[in-house]
Order: structure tokens, then C-alpha cells, then sequence
């Protein structure tokens, strides 16, 4: 759609998007709503690093509302003793280290978490596909975990989740 504007359209208004393109596109990313994120595993060199919680202010803004009614909605629902799904969150991280920290499994893989919402998220590189089977299980044994996402990839290539941006010097 950009191309044909800028096809089409004026100069002034081609340039106008694409500089609006490039500013999004270097928008300063940060875990705004402080959800935990951090790497438990560091095998495997060269794994793409997840995006987890990161995202733009404008991501950020777009996502407040619905994070204030899907954070309380478990409470109201009577899942939650606490009143709000994300309070949740910090204990299950601390848990998760812990009990990663005490175990060899999945040592020859890449791993990163976040959890939000008693969601935990796990992403990053295995070695093989055995070396997947069992993470969510392992994860899901955590207290107050409502569900588990695990996105690995087998090895170091195109990953099937947001990676970081690489970071430009200066």
C-alpha cells in the first residue's frame, strides 16, 4: 500500500510515510509494564533473542486498557484469590528460577521467559526435538500457572517468534 502511495501519490506525502516508517521502526523499546523476563538456559550460541515483553510506548498505550480488564477479569471470574491475574506474575518468575537453577534439564538449549498474567511464555532454541518434549509439562508444574506457551525451534535459524532488534553502535 505504501509503494502505491508513494506510486501515486506527491512526493511530500510519500516522504511523509516513509520517515513515519522509519521513526516506528527505531521507536525505543521497553518492558513497560515490568513483566519478568530473563533467560534460563544459554547453550546454544547464535539463538535469536526473544522480543518477550518489549514493545513501543504505542504498543503500549494500545494494550493498557485490555491488560487492566484481562488482569482482573480472573478475579471477578473467582479463578484468582488475588485481584488481579498479573500480581501473580513475580512469585511464578521467582519460582521458575529456582527451579531451573536446581535442574539439568533442558541444559543444552537456549531458553527465555515472561510471564504475564499467569501465562508463561517460553521461546528460544533446543537441540532437538526430544529436547522440547516436556518444557511445557516442566513449566506447568510451577504454582499458579494458568497456561504455557512454549515457541522453540529446533537449532539456530529462522525463529518462529518477535526477536530483539540487533542493536546498531553509537
Amino acid at each position: 500500500m505504501r509503494l502505491s502511495v508513494c506510486v501515486l501519490g506527491s512526493r511530500w506525502l510519500c516522504l511523509a510515510l516513509l520517515t513515519s516508517s522509519v521513526a516506528l521502526a527505531s521507536a525505543p523499546l521497553k518492558n513497560w509494564f515490568n513483566d519478568p523476563f530473563f533467560q534460563v538456559r544459554h547453550r546454544m550460541a547464535g539463538c535469536p533473542q526473544p522480543l518477550g515483553p518489549y514493545g513501543t510506548e504505542d504498543e503500549m498505550k494500545q494494550q493498557a486498557h485490555s491488560r487492566v480488564e484481562r488482569g482482573t477479569s480472573c478475579w471477578r471470574a473467582g479463578k484468582c484469590k488475588k485481584p488481579n491475574a498479573y500480581l501473580y506474575d513475580a512469585d511464578i518468575a521467582n519460582d521458575l528460577r529456582r527451579r531451573f537453577a536446581a535442574s539439568r534439564r533442558f541444559a543444552d538449549a537456549s531458553l527465555w521467559i515472561t510471564v504475564q498474567r499467569r501465562f508463561v511464555y517460553v521461546e528460544g532454541c533446543v537441540r532437538s526435538k526430544r529436547t522440547m518434549s516436556g518444557i511445557e509439562d516442566f513449566v506447568k508444574r510451577t504454582p499458579d500457572v494458568e497456561l504455557v506457551i512454549a515457541n522453540t525451534i529446533v537449532g539456530t535459524g529462522k525463529p518462529n517468534y518477535a526477536v530483539m532488534p540487533a542493536r546498531t553502535p553509537g
